[in-house]
């Protein structure tokens, strides 16, 4: 071998097919990988290279990188909370509450703008456990069935993180059902191939588990509670970011779901579309039917899941129509809904001329206007 010759096949190692000749401490076999897989540097790996799976298929956790907050971006959660787009927390009582922070760590985290955090607000002494979730449709879900996969994800403890040995249990949920909400209503069949107390230091750190998903799995989740101890100090949380599927053994380096952030975001619109909130915020166009009876449509910027629910804030003047003269509405309605488009209606308060057209807009600090087609 000092002559760089290539060897002769009496002391090669090579003994099939697509076998490659490398080298640890001697001469050896890196036997060749699966279909589709390809060839990777890897310095803990015995001759510093391996097969894995091709990143081409896209990361399924939506908004992994916690980017996208069309709902805003602190919520008090005491019931099943829809926060960051696509993920959900839930506490039986009061006292957890979940915001965006900023990760401001360029040397523990591959460059992740923002986190999100669990947090028991401080002095709260009930102990009953906090949760966070996301479940994904079956359309995401079937292409993983019957393969092994690894989860990932980057997490942190505050200084007074209260749960027994700092753990946060995380755990990758399976089911045989279709599209069903993971944590309101769990999974039909349900199975957690991934389930690890994860042990959690006030650094960020990547943790990846692994798992073999059985083949009549229809859908996945992720999941994540802690039970919390004692009376909650000011910084009893946790964060998290980061969050990936692969197929493989292997966590591959971190991507989001989307190559762009307006990629992300089309991509959560698919489940929840905010039109607007605030105060003089347009929602859409529209005119009067009737005297009674203000009619608008709102083109989704992408087509939803499934046919949307009018999400709405209501209250006294929190919403008007303007055509050279106000008339306020404190209620808004749905109609003739569809995955593409849909339309905004009163017919209880309105009062102008028929057939005049105007536009609706908000008018209070409160008003909130969404479509939502969450599973």
């Amino acid at each position: 071998m000092a002559t760089g010759r290539v060897p002769t096949t009496a002391n090669s190692p090579l003994t099939a097919k697509g076998d490659l000749f490398t080298y640890s401490t001697a001469p050896a076999r890196l036997a060749v990988g699966n279909n589709g897989e390809s060839l990777v540097a890897d310095s803990a790996a015995t001759t510093g290279l391996r097969y894995s799976a091709t990143p081409s298929a896209s990361n399924p956790v939506l908004n992994s990188a916690f980017q996208v907050w069309q709902r805003g971006t602190t919520f008090t959660v005491s019931s099943f909370t829809y926060t960051a787009d696509r993920w959900q927390a839930y506490r039986a009582v009061a006292g957890y509450t979940v915001s965006r922070q900023t990760t401001s760590d360029t040397t523990n985290l591959p460059n992740i703008q923002y986190a999100l955090r669990g947090q028991r607000d401080s002095g709260n002494t009930s102990v009953s456990e906090i949760y966070l979730a996301q479940s994904f449709e079956s359309v995401n879900s079937i292409p993983f069935a019957g393969k092994t996969v690894t989860l990932s994800f980057y997490a942190r403890a505050g200084a007074n993180w209260s749960p027994a040995s700092g753990n946060l249990r995380v755990r990758l949920f399976t089911g045989t059902g279709t599209d069903q909400n993971l944590l309101s209503s769990g999974y039909t069949g349900s199975a957690s191939p991934i389930d690890n107390n994860v042990p959690l230091t006030t650094t960020w750190q990547r943790f990846t588990y692994s798992g073999a998903l059985a083949s009549t799995t229809t859908e996945i989740g992720v999941y994540a509670n802690a039970i919390p101890v004692g009376t909650a100090g000011a910084a009893d949380y946790f964060e998290i970011t980061g969050v990936q599927i692969d197929v493989g053994s292997v966590a591959l380096p971190f991507r989001t779901y989307a190559a762009t952030i307006q990629g992300e975001l089309a991509a959560c619109q698919r489940y929840f579309y905010l039109v607007a909130s605030g105060t003089g915020q347009l929602i859409a166009n529209g005119f009067y039917v009737l005297t009674t009876q203000f009619n608008s449509v709102v083109v989704l910027p992408v087509t939803m899941r499934s046919t949307p629910t009018l999400s709405v804030v209501t209250g006294t003047n929190y919403y008007d129509t303007y055509n050279g003269a106000n008339d306020f509405l404190d209620t808004l309605s749905i109609f003739g809904a569809g995955t593409k488009v849909s339309g905004i209606f009163n017919n209880t308060e309105a009062s102008g001329t028929q057939y005049r057209p105007a536009y609706l807009e908000t008018n209070n600090a409160a008003a909130f206007v969404a479509f939502s087609a969450e599973l």
